[in-house]
């Protein structure tokens, strides 16, 4: 029995270990043109990063600048399942930005840490698109929509806009936004600077110091440096990434269907559109 003894003392004494997900893109549900972070793709990961006995402690690194609430909530909602199912503390490390539903994600995390020059906040909701009323005209092609509803057809790029329309789309607007604000205070509501509430609201964004300040973020943190003043020099990182199945790696850089072509360009557009508003 002493023979194994040496053994069991080695298991004993492992050394701390910090599984490290990385959440970064435009978080958006997939498809097969539309790439980002979504909970198909995320959840793999964070059951991966959770599950483990060994594992000491959980890390985000978050670099997103919003897109899906549906998603975000989703995410979000998962990792505090999974947090109080494994009982494991979560922290969230922002690189370039965590914006919108960037920083809905970061929320669910136990703790926010920052650079610098990250980029917070974003705490609101936005709807764009382009209008091409006189298009169609210009170009000689007739359009022909058919619905049963008479506003099914409601925000019709090729039509003019109708204040209506515009006011159900806002008080759609108001009530996702109210849900942000919701779980913002309900995550942070201790640590968010009581004065500054209705301005961080309001969907303007701020770079991590003054993020500090406000009490979106608990202060300046770099994951290696900061998990190894918490558990030790020897703690171990463990990084958990997504696995593209067989069929996205036969498909990945394979299609020739203008179609699929035209649609990726024109989802990389938007999502280039997204990042570019944080200056990135």
């Amino acid at each position: 029995m002493a023979f194994f003894d040496p053994v069991l003392d080695r298991f004993r004494k492992r050394p701390p270990t910090v599984s490290v997900v990385p959440l970064r893109g435009v978080i958006a549900a997939v498809g097969p043109t539309r790439r980002g972070l979504s909970l198909e793709t995320v959840a793999p990961m964070l059951e991966a990063a959770f599950k483990p006995k060994h594992t000491t402690a959980v890390a985000l690194l978050i670099n997103s600048p919003g897109g899906s609430p549906v998603q975000s909530d989703l995410i979000a909602q998962r990792i505090r399942d999974l947090a109080a199912e494994h009982e494991k503390p979560v922290t969230a490390f922002v690189e370039d930005v965590a914006a919108s539903g960037g920083y809905w994600i970061a929320c669910a995390a136990d703790e926010i840490l920052v650079n610098a020059a990250s980029i917070i906040g974003s705490i609101g909701v936005v709807s764009a698109g382009f209008g091409f009323v006189e298009a169609l005209d210009k170009l000689g092609v007739e359009r022909r929509v058919h619905t049963a509803g008479s506003r099914k057809a409601l925000l019709d790029p090729f039509r003019p806009e109708r204040d209506e329309d515009v006011a159900h789309l806002k008080a759609i607007q108001v009530e996702l936004h109210h849900r942000f604000i919701d779980w913002v205070q309900d995550r942070r509501g201790a640590q968010l600077k009581a004065g500054e509430e209705p301005e961080l609201f309001e969907g303007k964004f701020w770079t991590g110091m003054r993020g500090i300040q406000y009490g979106l973020a608990d202060g300046e943190g770099e994951l290696r440096r900061t998990m190894r003043a918490r558990h030790g020099d020897k703690t171990r990182f463990q990084l958990i990434e997504r696995r593209r199945s067989l069929m996205e790696r036969l498909r990945f850089g394979a299609s020739i269907d203008p179609v699929a072509i035209g649609e990726g360009a024109m989802s990389a557009i938007g999502e280039r559109a997204m990042w570019s508003r944080f200056g990135l």
